[in-house]
């Protein structure tokens, strides 16, 4: 008498337990995408850091919430890990298989992606950010908990060709990524033209001071409205103590609510200025072209 092979646990409960973190992740990021999109960060993080990641160019992908993003991506692994267990399969095993067998190589190449994703984040929140994060940190143990779990919650016949479309995924999303935030690093490189630079000249010998965080996406905006060249002469207070050359204790005195604010005259003006605003504001009387690149005063 032959005795049937017993089915390893891990293959029974992989698909409920992936499930279930997924939902779970969902719930998270429409939470915090909520919070983002009403402007209301603060405190949905026990440390102070998940506002400060909310707050920064990293949090926003093609003008939404890259909290959206996490939520669609939990929701789908969701739908992949229990849609088989909505269909019995003693009714229609064939069915059954096939959607097993789909959903199950979806789970693993979702998985692939959202942990190539989240070790990019972490990447950004320890050596960018340099804030702690829960919901972050939460969120990347997720995304590698799924695809552990993909990977050993069924028995794969070609782990020749998973680990071919693994590496794929790799690279697309590592690309993908790279590409989106691109721009990031670059903002405030720009070139300047002579207006932009005499405006910059102007402010700095009014004693004028941008107050700002270096995480603040508004306030690399500010910075990209002057481009590289001009801003340096602008004298910046980064109020955040983790970023370069940190001035909190100015900050606090000068009792700074919000960034960018900019002293002009012994006045304050939070959030983003246009620089026709910033001249009429410091009563500067120089050329007003602030558009229009001038090659030849860019050196």
């Amino acid at each position: 008498m032959t005795r049937r092979r017993s089915t390893p646990w891990i293959h029974r409960w992989s698909r409920p337990i992936m499930g279930g973190i997924a939902i779970i992740g969902a719930l998270g990021t429409a939470f915090l995408t909520v919070a983002k999109l009403t402007g209301d960060t603060s405190g949905v993080c026990p440390t102070g850091g998940c506002d400060v990641v909310l707050s920064s160019p990293y949090a926003t992908v093609f003008g939404l919430p890259l909290t959206l993003f996490g939520f669609l991506g939990y929701f789908a692994m969701a739908v992949f890990a229990l849609s088989p267990l909505a269909i019995d399969p003693n009714q229609n095993k064939k069915l059954h298989s096939q959607l097993e067998s789909w959903t199950g190589l979806l789970l693993f190449l979702g998985g692939v992606a959202m942990a190539t994703f989240s070790s990019y984040l972490m990447y950004v929140l320890a050596f960018k950010l340099q804030v702690v994060c829960l919901y972050c940190i939460t969120s990347a143990i997720f995304s590698w908990s799924l695809l552990i779990l993909a990977i050993v919650g069924r028995v794969w016949e070609d782990i020749g060709q998973l680990l071919f479309s693994g590496i794929a995924i790799v690279l697309v999303t590592l690309i993908g990524t790279l590409g989106v935030y691109s721009g990031i690093e670059g903002k405030g490189a720009t070139a300047s033209n002579a207006a932009q630079i005499q405006l910059a000249e102007h402010l700095s010998a009014i004693d004028a001071q941008m107050f700002g965080a270096f995480w603040c996406s508004h306030c690399q905006n500010q910075k990209a409205m002057f481009g590289k060249a001009a801003f340096k002469k602008i004298d910046y207070v980064e109020c955040d103590p983790n970023g370069e050359n940190s001035r909190t204790q100015l900050c606090k005195e000068a009792n700074i609510e919000g960034f960018p604010t900019w002293k002009i005259k012994g006045k304050f003006y939070q959030g983003e200025q246009t620089l026709e605003r910033l001249a009429e504001l410091s009563d500067y009387t120089g050329p007003r072209n602030f558009g229009k690149p001038e090659t030849s005063t860019q050196k």
